[in-house]
């Protein structure tokens, strides 16, 4: 029964309504689904006295990232605001004991094949609303997919502060287009997710042979490409990398017809990049450090970085953009847009070490089992989370975080010690 719930939420995570407990109040309804699953697993584990909790090395470095960014708050110039951001991310973290469970194998290749189609469908959405701006003025369509759309997913509070705020447009070119953003608040976690996905779905259609699946997989990449992340391109190029390392033998030597295959898969990216103009010129504003928001993002870091030094064990969780501007609002999207920084920063020194040791740790693991295409869909979809993470910050994205924890779960399943 819990892995048929755990499949089913897989599938909905990305479509998931918005509720309204309460006037200005908007709430992820997954955030109510999670505890309820928790809940659920809890009461059966009890009954059956057996309750497994994850106690390896990167298990107990994500506990203790969790506990550095608790303990932050003591010393938050707004405790309520980082008491708001340490309740969502407890509110989401269940997912990584309800997945780190002992499944059948089976369950394994369903969760990477339930995101897969979850994923398909949101990219669906994301290429009609893309599409639609070629048939309806781009003026008409922002209005109706910011008042009409985005409510029912984001909710109305949510959904204004977007809008007051919206990255929908880009300006490529001197020409102005509307980017794939689907039914998510913005293109960046958008591409976040689909980046997040799109190994997981090749690497089920590896395993399976299903051709269905590849183009689960080239629909999920083409339409990340319309996001004009250019983060999202950074994180693409590494992940690439890493499922690539799957034809690097254990002697580090490389067989000539698959570093052929190798080569030809990366002339082929190469070759989208080069043919697409608005995406090919993205892609290349990426380096250019004269460019307004690359001048903006390095700005964020200069001051980041000075506010680390001031406070070495950090400002406080969710009080970052209280130290840059003191006259912000809860609501205002101002952070260091690198992950990273933002954790060293609010979490200080030991909050961003055991961040960094949780990943790195998972990374390893994966890699050494990186020739069974299980692990190999994990270890590039964390690839892409970290690469894509130097310029942004997805950790308080409902739909992000709760797959990276899934992920991470997903990980421990051969990982658990014979203590847990």
């Amino acid at each position: 029964m819990l892995e048929k719930l755990l499949l089913l939420f897989c599938l909905y995570l990305p479509f998931q309504l918005a509720l309204r407990p309460a006037t200005d109040i908007d709430l992820a309804s997954v955030r109510i689904f999670i505890p309820l699953l928790f809940i659920f697993w809890l009461i059966q584990s009890l009954k059956r006295k057996r309750l497994l909790i994850p106690s390896s090395a990167s298990a107990l470095f994500l506990y203790s990232f969790i506990f550095f960014l608790s303990f932050s708050l003591f010393w938050a110039q707004n405790p309520f605001w980082g008491l708001r951001k340490i309740l969502f991310v407890l509110s989401i973290f269940p997912l990584f004991w309800l997945f780190s469970q002992k499944f059948q194998q089976k369950f394994y290749w369903q969760t990477f094949k339930f995101l897969a189609l979850g994923s398909f469908f949101l990219a669906l959405i994301g290429l009609g609303q893309f599409l639609s701006q070629f048939i309806f003025a781009i003026n008409n369509l922002q209005n109706f997919w910011g008042k009409i759309i985005s409510p029912i997913f984001l909710g109305p509070s949510f959904s204004a502060a977007v809008w007051e705020h919206s990255s929908w447009l880009v300006n490529v070119g001197g020409k102005t287009i509307f980017r794939a953003v689907s039914i998510f608040p913005d293109p960046h976690m958008f591409s976040f997710y689909l980046g997040l996905t799109a190994p997981l779905a090749l690497a089920y259609y590896l395993k399976t042979k299903n051709k269905k699946f590849l183009l689960v997989f080239l629909l999920i990449f083409i339409v990340n490409l319309l996001t004009f992340s250019r983060g999202g391109y950074l994180g693409i190029i590494f992940a690439s990398f890493a499922f690539l390392s799957y034809f690097i033998k254990k002697n580090s030597t490389i067989n000539f017809r698959k570093a052929a295959r190798i080569a030809f898969t990366i002339f082929l990216f190469i070759t989208i990049l080069a043919t697409l103009s608005p995406v090919r010129q993205r892609f290349l504003d990426t380096f250019d450090f004269q460019e307004g928001s690359n001048l903006g993002r390095i700005e964020l870091w200069k001051k980041s970085w000075q506010i680390f030094k001031q406070h070495p064990l950090g400002v406080g969780l969710g009080n970052l953009p209280l130290a840059i501007e003191p006259t912000t609002n809860y609501r205002d999207p101002i952070y260091a847009h690198n992950l990273y920084l933002d954790i060293l920063t609010e979490s200080g020194f030991f909050g961003l070490i055991f961040y960094l040791l949780t990943i790195i740790s998972t990374l390893v693991f994966l890699f050494k089992r990186r020739h069974d295409w299980f692990y190999l869909g994990i270890f590039s979809s964390l690839i892409f989370f970290s690469s894509y993470s130097l310029v942004e910050t997805p950790l308080y994205s409902v739909h992000v975080l709760s797959i990276f924890f899934i992920l991470l779960a997903l990980a421990q399943n051969n990982e658990v010690t014979k203590n847990d």
